[in-house]
């Protein structure tokens, strides 16, 4: 088990790494839409759900993968009514064959995010669908 951190995502708001590199897999821990200069919230839930993917997109790349690696996500959400809207800018991050996902409505978030997205890639993606990361 291996630990990737990234200097240009937010860190981590509790007790646990950004990411972690286990065999072939990485997990992509929970991203907030936080902006990674301010460490503030994005004010709606369409410009969280891109920070969170665009601080998920920074780890990645800290463990010299991309977009393309990602096998899974979660997607965490405040209230389930803001499913569309997040997935009209998860749709901009994502080319088919999209990841496998699942979505949940939960009672809260830490600091009181609108949506939480997890990850997780795999290493030798660019064997199996042939594109780059």
């Amino acid at each position: 088990m291996h630990e990737v951190r990234s200097e240009i995502a937010p860190p981590p708001v509790g007790p646990y790494s950004q990411a972690i590199r286990s065999g072939s897999l990485v997990f992509v821990s929970g991203q907030l839409g936080l902006d990674p200069e301010t460490g503030k919230l994005a004010p709606d839930v369409r410009s969280q759900a891109r920070a969170a993917l665009e601080n998920i997109g920074r780890v990645l790349e800290a463990a010299g993968l991309g977009y393309g690696s990602v096998v899974k996500v979660t997607v965490l959400l405040r209230d389930m009514s803001d499913f569309s809207a997040v997935n009209e800018v998860y749709a901009t991050f994502f080319d088919h064959p999209c990841p496998a996902r699942a979505a949940f409505a939960v009672v809260g978030l830490p600091l009181n995010a609108l949506v939480e997205i997890e990850a997780v890639a795999e290493t030798g993606s660019e064997a199996i669908d042939g594109r780059p990361d």
